[in-house]
């Protein structure tokens, strides 16, 4: 099976090109990426001469050429990550947002139809599967604002942070309403992939996820930019008063239950992906300073006085917190790691990377593989 992942090079789609690339050697992954500022080839060193992988420089927005990669390569089933996704950034530049995420996924949506239509078999056997955020659902409410449980108990569950500051979440029903332009070009995405199923028969799965956190994560993230942060002792800035709860997925889980739904998911459904937990913005930083503290050799928590409270972001949702009940009970799949082991394994990897880390945040691994790919 020849497989196009578009964003491979960034930070949840490196994970998911990491796993085809291993698990399955009978097929050939494709990896599509623009090398945007968030793309980073240095992410995917490790699979960077297997036989079944092939890299392909190019912008989605490119109709054209997003036509020529579907004929060149035979592609027979596209996962696609490849999206603008900073909020911050979209608060700024709606425009880039609009294009990316909802002209880019319109131009992959066409060429996938244009190609397979000229085949025998037109789309059987073929599936594109669309990644998109719990974000286009809008925002939830504190029902418990103060948590049921202490924060960081290492003998909770992950069910019982998912059910620590209220009894509501998104399924995979719930009405769109997104705040952001991040979410709203997210949304209007979707739903073109959804209409290209109803309109032409285009075989489509949609799954929404959660917060994603683990290793290479570029640092404009709360979680890698925090690390660095506390390695550096540099400000740590919390929106607000940090009251915003987040429900977190370990980025190797996510590429689990991508490659799960790739494979069963059903025609035309969406999935919900969450990591059944949830925590406040404060408790995470807190956790964040607690373990680096400790990983780094110093008393732990003495860098809590890094802790910045600066003016909370425009249209800032308060609570997101997604229900995977129908993805475990259709498919079977539930998150592998507790948050505790997940958090500790994350910041070992960054602490244990900071070539990596300072690459990306100086810009140099730009430099290199423009200059390795200009011309092509």
């Amino acid at each position: 099976m020849n497989i196009l992942i578009t964003g491979g090079a960034g930070f949840i789609g490196s994970h998911v090109v990491r796993l085809f690339v291993n698990k399955y050697p009978e097929y050939h992954i494709v990896n599509l990426d623009k090398l945007t500022y968030a793309g980073n080839l240095a992410n995917l060193k490790d699979v960077e001469k297997a036989p079944n992988y092939t890299f392909v420089k190019a912008d989605i927005c490119d109709y054209e050429k997003m036509v020529e990669v579907m004929e060149t390569y035979h592609i027979e089933g596209i996962i696609h990550l490849a999206a603008e996704s900073h909020v911050d950034r979209s608060i700024k530049d709606p425009f880039t947002f609009a294009r990316v995420n909802v002209m880019g996924t319109l131009s992959l949506l066409q060429a996938a139809k244009v190609y397979w239509d000229t085949l025998p078999e037109r789309y059987e056997g073929k599936r594109f599967y669309h990644i998109s955020t719990d974000e286009v659902y809008g925002a939830l409410e504190l029902t418990h604002p103060e948590g049921i449980k202490p924060p960081f108990s290492t003998t909770a569950s992950s069910s019982e942070h998912h059910l620590a500051y209220g009894s509501e979440f998104f399924v995979e029903t719930t009405k769109y309403n997104p705040h952001s332009p991040y979410s709203a070009a997210k949304a209007s995405s979707d739903h073109f992939v959804r209409a290209y199923h109803d309109t032409y028969g285009l075989p489509v799965v949609v799954t929404n996820c959660s917060n994603n956190y683990g290793p290479y994560q570029f640092p404009e993230k709360l979680i890698p930019l925090f690390i660095n942060n506390i390695r550096l002792r540099k400000p740590l800035p919390v929106y607000g008063k940090g009251e915003n709860v987040r429900d977190w997925l370990y980025v190797e889980d996510h590429a689990r239950a991508i490659d799960l739904i790739f494979h069963k998911g059903k025609d035309a459904e969406t999935y919900n992906i969450g990591g059944f937990n949830e925590w406040k913005n404060i408790d995470i930083v807190k956790v964040l300073i607690r373990v680096t503290d400790r990983l780094l050799g110093r008393q732990e928590g003495e860098d809590m006085d890094l802790i910045t409270y600066v003016t909370d972001r425009a249209g800032h949702d308060l609570r997101y917190a997604i229900d995977s009940s129908k993805l475990q009970r259709e498919l079977g799949w539930e998150p592998s790691l507790q948050f505790e082991e997940g958090i500790e394994k994350t910041i070992r990897w960054y602490l244990d990377n900071q070539e990596w880390m300072d690459n990306v945040t100086s810009g140099d691994y730009q430099k290199y593989y423009e200059e390795m790919y200009r011309g092509r």
